[in-house]
This record gives structure tokens, C-alpha cells and sequence, in this order.
């Protein structure tokens, strides 16, 4: 046993699933845990967790989770998070609170930037400057009015109030609520916006103390810096610490002994369009391990994972609902659990879903599982391991997720980590013909008493009920104060407001570490990419999987067919063809390749409105699988069967609920992309397909397709013939030579024969928008968005507008809306390419003040004094997004977009330079920009009517849900 830096050495193995080593750590005066992996991922990944059960539902872990961020012992700023955010080459820089355990990682590919995250990370966690304000900012408090009445205000509750105003939030919520009412998964970790305000100051800082510990804690780290450095990082402050027992252990639900049901409501509006939902959920009470685990997520691979799964397809079939509701396998937490159902069913239904659950299961015990869905279902398991494809995430991230899974419940922290062998156990077992899933459904669902149901209806009353409990918990509170007490909360509310609004000591600025501009590249790294003909070719090292994207111009759709894109990707790849059959194709999808997709590409072109517009289907495969995607894909682009009524209506109606589902977790996004729709043809063309037009017309199509589905299937087959062809295609492919050899001939084959087709050019009669609209939705909180086209009023494009576009983010709009107005979040979204510059706020309190911020953008910026040291922060932050780290396929997708529009490497070098460059004089040329949008900007509003109403703007109000 080997001991270093206060550390002892528990084990260490070489884990092929990681390509490195593990090694487990014990730190001898406190207990603290380390999981250290070294492997040559140069993607530097550091964690820190902590197990944090919460007694109630005041949110405290959390707020406790913002707090911590919000300066420290060594860093005594008000923010160190922001000033990372600003000047790191971070990949990733966040906080995350579960309902067991709150985590805090880093990563950057930089080896002294990523040290730098960690040591302030590390003092974040262990010595936070905790006080009464903090918890008033990040949690609640009072805000006196001017009338002399109170209201709330708070991060974490306006972020919770617009969680609340989501029904797919509040039904995961119930659903996991039900399920595990005795134990800490019964209540809500991040806070339920009427119990908030019970948190008291004692409480946030005792909770702190007993949790925030190295005893509780459980380091990680994987990359390739330096192992021993790790060790020495953490020992300078877990030393600081003696043992202790933090009693933080997840207790256990007791099974039930019969079922329960449970009957929630949620905010609706008055029309009464908006429907129920309803989830069936079963806890599973059997030992956790890694077989035993395998087995569960192939099962539930097998019963919903694919549209053509058995229990997904009786669900979609019955017409009961519109799109599937449930989160399937929970395996984060120490219990597991699964859940299933239907959204948008009418609510006398529930029985009927729960039943069609039943009787589906009891059907595939007695009949048996297909070996064509169980071997489709391990293929995605065992693909999706040995990719290990974390998009934009770190990979290091994935594994310390996956290693908390058993090691917060004192398990081994690599029992799910190491898959090969269980794999191999499983995949033999079922070669030998064992029965593994039918005897598994009985176990966890026929035979399950420990099971709930839950219903949730939607109901007008729901919102305006709650806003009238909050105003008398209010008058309450402000009735019970005597005048001097009402004085104090003034004092304290203006306390605050000083202490938001006061600057950070240049000093204790300096003290957060960071590289210089000197460090950086000079010089731009681009992407391998060779153009033979109409293919690019990257040559990357893709551990042998081929990425494979069909590019196809659609600049010849007429507008009124481009709504239908989104439809008529999922329809390709989601009907069957004229000669294989929906259920056929989905298990050979599964069974051959790893998955394919369809998306759409729309963007301008840079300082014209003009775009460039492509469908892409985009697939992988391992490379020895290579003619399987291929033949697959050709027969999805000739063949597929658009005019299959039963899946074109479930598409339909499943793509309707998911687009009204995601208003108000995603209205930013919402509000932002009506907002670009003003501007330029691409931002029409993504409001038609994306955006609220989008939904309008998938409600409109719905009726279309009971009353005239011909019509329907007339415009999908238009659709396939004006674009699918060799004309309109570029072929992007991503793998290493070696295999690119013998996949090249085997692609070209596919593509010639498609139809030679033609290109065309259609024009766009772009719809006129109301220069200030309100898209009114039942929520508690709203997104606003102020932009316009700056290209229009003069503002001339530099690589510097993307430095003081961050900076606004990080600085003056974080100050200003999040940390001030109490959303939470806020944004600068500025399109180098077609010169739309929009302000965009997230979960807003807000209305008139959050605009009235946005038009003293320019003010700030005139008169802000850029000192050398914020100049370089900005800038070294402005790299960092430049540089942003990519796996395989991202850069070959990446390197696709370049080349599509038409920026080379010179242009993306010049940027490089002017960012680099980036001078006080770029903040006074972007305050032009800035200040057109405050005269010229349009506005958009998603949220409350009722706030839009009494806003005293004159907005013209559109009902959207």
C-alpha cells in the first residue's frame, strides 16, 4: 500500500473501458475518497462531490449549490464562477444538485488552466464566504414595493417558479415523489417555490457544515495531467480538516405493499386545450450490480427504446395520447425505478393507459420477447459504451457520473464503469438461449406491488390560485412586521442592492488565477479536411466508427413546405419503406448501426441575406458495418414509406407535444428564434421549421391528416423529389484512412443511386412580424428578448464583437438581470454572419426593467473603463470559445459547416487576430451596435399574459398555449 501526500492507496487496475488506469485513494486524516484516473484524454476533468439528502423542500442544497460560487476564503470576489466563465479555456465550468448529492466539475485541455479551476473550485467548496446577503440573492428575501406592499425575489425561486411552470418537470417530479414518499427522494432538492422562503439562515449554514467535508466528500479526476499533483491539490485542504461523521447515508423506501395513485394539477390556460398525463411507475426493490443493472437498461432498451419497442409501439398505437410520457430506467439514484405512460391523453384515460401497460407486458411474457428486439436493443447498449460519444460534455464527466452511481452508496465508485465483462457474461448468456427478460418482467412489473400511478390534469385555476397564496403569505408577512422591523427589511433589501452593485476590489480580482494572452496560440488549428468532388473527407482517428452526414441544398423548397422538415426527417427514418416494414427497419437500424438521424442545417451567409439551408441524415456504423448504414440510408432516402397514415399521425402529434412541452424550458430559445426571424432569410426559414410557426403549423397538420391525408402525403413526396438527389448533396464523412479505404467505394455506390435530380432556388416571401409581440403562455416567470440586424444600422463587423458579446454576458447582463433582477439567466446572442444582435433573458421575474437594461447596454459600454488586465481576461475568454474542444464527429460535422459557408481558414485567422487584438475602441464600436438595438430593436415576450398586460408596453398579444 503506497502513501503520498496524506493519501493512502486503496487499489489501482488498468481499466480498458478507459484506456488508463484507475486508482482508489483514501485520505488518512479525514476518510475523503479520490477516484484518480490517468489516460491520455487531454479533455482534464475534476469533480468534487458531496451526498446532500435534504430534510425538507426548501431547495437548501440547491441554493447552497449557487452559494458557494459566490466568492471564497482565498478568492474574495463576488463571483469567482463569472470571472472563470470570463478569462478560462474552460470545456466545462458548472454546478449540479441532485436529489442525493450536489457535484461541482471542471475541465479545460489547458494542464495550468485546469489546475487553476480546481484550486478555485476546491476553496469555493471548502471556504465559502457564506453570509445572510448570499442567501438572499441566491435563495429569497423580501423586496419592498413602493406601495408598502412585499414580494419575493430570488435565483434559485424564480429559477424553481419556471421549473414549476413546466408540466413535464412537475410530472417527473410526482412521479419520483410517489414512488419514495418516506425518504429524501420524496422531497424536492431544488426547491419547491412555496416552501422556499422557509429557509432560514441558521439552516443554509449548518447544512454547509455538515456536509461540505472532506469525510463526506468524493473527489475525482481523469485526464492526462499530472497524477501526483492531484493529490498534492487536494491535500492542502482536506488536511485542514479533522474526521468526522457527517450522517449523510440515503436511507431506503420500504416497498409498498399495495399501489398507490396520486393526482396532481398543473397551470393551464383557459382555453382548454391543453390535456393530462398520466405515468405508471414501479420501484425496483432487487440488489444493485453491475449484471443486474445491464440487465435492466437492455430491458427497458427493449420495451421503449426504439419507436418500433413493443410496449413504445402499444402506447403510440392505442390513440389514447400524443407522445410518451415517464423517464424509463432511473438508475442515478440508489434506488432504481421505471416509469412510463402517455402525455396529452384526456384524463378519464389514465385507467386505459395503465392497463394497455399491463396487458402489453403480460403479452410479451407469454409469447415471449423476439430475439430481433433483444438483439437490436444490446447493439445500442454496446455501441453507445464503446463510442463513448459525450457531445459537447467531457468524457471524464460521464465517467464520474456513472462511477457516484454506486460509490455514493459506499459501493465500488468502478462497479458501473467496467461494462466488458458483464457484457460479455450477458451476450453469452443469451447466445446459450437463456431466458433473462421475460422472467425480469414479471419480477419488476406483474408481480410488483411497489408501483404508483400518477395523473396529472391540466387546470386554469392552478396559476392565479397560486399568485393569490403568495400575495397573502406576503400581506401576512409585511402584517405581522411592526415599523421597525418593515425598516430593517428595507435596510436589508437596500444592503444588498449596494453590495450587487459595488465592483470588486482590483485586488481581490487579481487573486483568481489565470494564463495570459502570451500563453495562447497564436495561430488558429484547423480541421483535416480534403474535398474529393461533392465528399469531404476527414481523416481522424474515430476508434473505428464511420460518421457519415447526407448534406442535401433545400434552397429550392417553396416556404410553404419548409415547416414540414422537421416531420419529414423523423418520417425517414421512422415509417418503414416500400420494402421493409417500420418494425423491420427500426431493429436493423438497431441491430447494424449506431443510430440514424435526421437534422437540418440552416445559417447566413456572412454580410448578405442570403443562407445556406441543407437536410442532413447523418449516421455511424462501426467500419466493418459500413455497408449496412449505407444500404440502410439508401433505401431510407428512395424508399421510405411517407405515405403511412398511422406513423405520419403519431409523428405529427408526438412533434406537436414535444414543441408545446418545451415553451417554457426552452423559451429563450423560443423567444430568440421568433426574435431572428425578423432579421434574415435563415432566421424565417428556422422560425418556420423551429420555432412558434412551427408549432402552429403542426397543430394545423394534425387536423390535416384525419381530413385530408392525401394532400399530406402529396407534400412529403414533394418534398423527397425536389431535394433527395445527387445534385443537392454533399457527403460528409469522418474516419481514419486506413478504413476509409475500403468504405469509400461502398458510399459512392449508395450515393449513385439516388436520382440525379436537379438544384433550384426558391424565392422567400418572408411573413412581417409585430415590432413588439407577447406570446402569451400559463407561466410564472418570462423570457424577453430585445434585438436587430446591426449590419442594418451601420455597425462593421470584427472578430472583437465576440469578445464584448461575452463579456456583456458575463458582466453587465449577469450583474444586471441575474444577480440584480433575480432571472436566471441572461444572454447576448450576436450572428457574425448576418448581424443579429439579441438580448435574451431565462426564467425572468421581469419585464419592463429587464428591457430598460437591455437599452443601457450602450451607456455601459461607452462608459466602461477597460483596463488592461479586463481586456485580457476578455480576451483569453474569447479564445477559449474559439478553441472550444471537439470530439471526432463534432469536428468533421464542424468542418462541414465551415465549408459550407464559405469562411476559410484565412477569414476564421483574421477573427482570431481581431480577437486577440480586441482594444477599448471595440467596446465603443460594438456601444453602436448595441445602441441600435435600444432605438431600432424589435421585442419579444414569452410568459404571463397577465404580466405582459399590466406591463404598460404595448405589445401585440398572441395566445400560444
Amino acid at each position: 500500500m503506497t502513501n503520498m501526500h496524506g493519501f493512502k492507496e486503496i487499489s489501482r487496475e488498468h481499466l480498458s473501458e478507459l484506456n488508463g488506469e484507475a486508482v482508489i485513494y483514501e485520505h488518512e486524516k479525514t476518510g475523503g475518497r479520490v477516484l484518480s484516473v490517468i489516460n491520455n484524454d487531454e479533455n482534464k476533468t475534476f469533480g468534487i462531490s458531496f451526498r446532500t439528502p435534504p430534510e425538507n423542500s426548501t431547495g437548501l442544497p440547491h441554493i447552497l449549490e449557487h452559494s458557494v460560487l459566490c466568492g471564497s476564503k482565498k478568492y474574495p470576489v463576488k463571483e469567482p464562477f463569472v470571472e472563470l466563465l470570463k478569462c478560462s479555456l474552460q470545456t466545462f465550468l458548472n454546478a449540479m444538485t441532485y436529489p442525493d448529492k450536489t457535484v461541482y466539475p471542471v475541465a479545460s485541455p489547458n494542464e495550468q488552466d485546469f489546475r487553476n479551476l480546481v484550486g478555485v473550485y476546491l476553496d469555493a467548496v471548502f471556504f465559502p464566504n457564506l453570509t445572510p446577503n448570499t442567501l438572499m440573492q441566491e435563495g429569497w428575501h423580501y423586496v419592498p414595493e413602493e406601495d408598502g406592499t412585499l414580494s419575493y425575489k430570488g435565483v434559485v425561486f424564480n429559477e424553481m417558479k419556471g421549473a414549476y411552470s413546466s408540466p413535464d418537470s412537475l410530472l417527473y417530479e410526482a412521479t419520483q415523489h410517489s414512488l419514495f414518499p418516506d425518504i429524501t427522494y420524496g422531497l424536492d432538492s431544488g426547491g419547491d417555490p412555496e416552501v422556499i422562503p422557509e429557509l432560514t439562515f441558521d439552516e443554509f449554514m449548518d447544512f454547509h457544515g455538515k456536509y461540505y467535508h472532506p469525510s463526506n466528500a468524493y473527489a475525482f479526476f481523469y485526464g492526462d495531467d499530472d497524477p501526483e499533483h492531484r493529490l498534492v491539490m487536494l491535500d492542502e485542504y482536506f488536511s485542514q480538516y479533522d474526521k468526522i461523521d457527517p450522517k449523510s447515508e440515503i436511507g431506503i423506501q420500504a416497498p409498498f405493499t399495495a399501489p398507490v395513485a396520486v393526482e396532481k394539477k398543473y397551470a393551464a390556460s383557459d382555453d382548454g386545450n391543453q390535456k393530462a398525463m398520466f405515468t405508471v411507475n414501479f420501484g425496483i426493490g432487487r440488489d444493485r450490480d453491475s449484471m443486474s443493472d445491464l440487465e435492466l437498461s437492455v430491458l427497458e432498451q427493449i420495451l421503449i427504446g426504439l419507436p418500433s419497442s413493443p410496449l413504445r409501439k402499444a402506447l403510440n398505437d392505442s390513440g389514447l395520447g400524443e407522445d410518451m410520457a415517464g423517464v424509463g430506467l432511473e438508475n442515478e439514484l440508489r434506488q432504481l425505478y421505471f416509469s412510463t405512460g402517455l402525455k396529452g391523453i384526456e384524463a378519464e384515460d389514465g385507467p386505459k393507459v395503465e392497463e394497455l401497460v399491463f396487458s402489453t407486458l403480460r403479452e410479451l411474457t407469454a409469447t415471449g420477447i423476439a430475439r430481433e428486439d433483444i438483439d437490436a436493443a444490446l447493439n445500442t447498449i454496446e455501441f453507445h459504451m464503446r463510442e463513448n460519444n459525450t457531445g459537447s460534455y467531457p468524457r471524464g464527466l460521464s465517467v464520474m457520473i456513472t462511477a457516484m452511481t454506486s460509490w455514493l452508496y459506499d459501493e465500488h465508485p468502478l462497479e458501473y464503469v467496467r461494462y466488458e465483462q458483464p457484457l460479455a457474461d450477458l451476450k453469452a448468456r443469451i447466445e446459450k438461449g437463456e431466458k433473462i427478460f421475460e422472467p425480469l418482467i414479471e419480477e419488476i412489473f406483474l408481480n410488483n406491488t411497489y408501483r404508483s400511478s400518477v395523473l396529472l390534469l391540466p387546470d386554469s385555476n392552478v396559476g392565479p390560485e397560486r399568485e393569490e397564496r403568495e400575495k397573502a403569505e406576503l400581506a401576512a408577512a409585511r402584517k405581522s412586521m411592526d415599523e421597525a422591523e418593515y425598516k430593517a427589511v428595507v435596510a436589508k433589501a437596500e444592503e444588498l442592492q449596494k453590495e450587487q452593485e459595488a465592483h470588486d476590489d482590483p485586488e481581490a480580482l487579481a487573486t483568481i488565477p489565470r494564463l495570459k494572452v502570451s500563453d495562447l496560440d497564436k495561430k488558429g488549428k484547423e480541421i483535416v479536411c480534403e474535398e474529393k468532388g461533392e465528399m469531404l473527407y476527414h481523416d481522424l482517428d474515430t476508434n473505428g466508427i464511420v460518421y457519415l452526414d447526407m448534406a442535401f441544398d433545400f434552397a429550392g423548397l417553396e416556404d410553404r413546405l419548409i415547416p414540414y422538415l422537421p416531420l419529414f426527417g423523423r418520417a425517414l427514418v421512422q415509417t418503414g419503406t416500400k420494402s421493409t416494414d417500420f418494425v423491420t427497419m427500426t431493429r436493423r437500424m438497431a441491430a447494424k448501426t449506431g443510430g440514424i438521424s435526421p437534422s437540418s442545417l440552416v445559417n447566413s451567409k456572412h454580410g448578405v441575406d442570403e443562407s445556406y439551408t441543407r437536410f442532413i441524415l447523418r449516421g455511424k456504423a462501426t467500419a466493418e458495418r459500413s455497408s449496412d448504414l449505407c444500404s440502410i440510408m439508401g433505401e431510407l432516402l428512395r424508399e421510405a414509406s411517407l405515405d403511412n397514415k398511422e406513423r405520419i399521425r403519431q409523428l405529427v402529434l408526438e412533434s406537436k407535444a414535444r414543441k408545446e412541452q418545451a415553451l417554457v424550458p426552452s423559451g429563450h430559445i423560443m423567444a430568440a428564434t421568433r426574435m431572428k426571424a425578423r432579421f434574415n432569410e435563415a432566421g424565417y426559414i428556422n422560425e418556420l421549421m423551429n420555432g412558434i410557426s412551427g408549432l402552429e403549423f403542426l397543430r394545423e397538420l394534425a387536423g390535416r391528416v384525419e381530413s385530408d391525408f392525401d394532400s399530406v402525403v402529396a407534400d412529403l413526396e414533394a418534398i423527397r423529389a425536389a431535394i433527395l438527389n445527387q445534385a443537392n448533396l454533399l457527403t460528409n464523412v469522418t474516419l481514419d484512412a486506413k478504413n476509409f479505404a475500403s468504405v469509400e467505394s461502398t458510399i459512392a455506390d449508395m450515393v449513385g443511386n439516388l436520382p440525379a435530380g436537379s438544384t433550384a432556388s426558391a424565392t422567400r416571401n418572408r411573413q412581417a412580424f409585430s415590432k413588439a409581440e407577447g406570446l402569451c403562455i400559463p407561466a410564472q416567470v418570462n423570457y424577453v428578448a430585445k434585438g436587430a440586424n446591426v449590419y442594418e444600422h451601420g455597425y462593421e463587423y470584427s472578430g472583437a464583437a465576440h469578445v464584448i458579446s461575452r463579456y456583456l454576458r458575463t458582466g453587465y447582463l449577469w450583474d444586471k438581470v441575474r444577480v440584480q433582477g433575480g432571472a436566471y439567466g441572461s444572454f447576448s446572442m450576436f450572428d457574425r454572419s448576418s448581424g443579429s444582435l439579441s438580448f435574451v433573458s431565462y426564467r425572468d421575474p421581469n419585464l419592463t426593467r429587464t428591457l430598460d437594461t437591455y437599452d443601457g447596454v450602450a451607456d455601459y459600454l461607452n462608459n466602461l473603463e477597460v483596463n488592461s488586465d479586463e481586456l485580457e481576461k476578455a480576451v483569453l475568454g474569447g479564445i477559449g470559445e474559439i478553441d472550444s474542444y471537439m470530439l471526432p464527429d463534432a469536428k468533421g460535422f464542424t468542418s462541414m459547416v465551415r465549408h459550407l459557408s464559405g469562411e476559410d481558414a484565412a477569414f476564421r485567422q483574421a477573427i482570431r487576430e481581431q480577437v486577440l487584438a480586441c482594444s477599448e475602441q471595440d467596446f465603443r464600436n460594438f456601444a453602436k451596435a448595441a445602441q441600435s438595438v435600444a432605438d431600432n430593436g424589435d421585442v419579444v415576450v414569452l410568459g404571463s399574459k397577465k404580466a405582459m398586460e399590466e406591463s404598460g408596453l404595448d405589445l401585440d398579444l398572441v395566445d400560444v398555449l
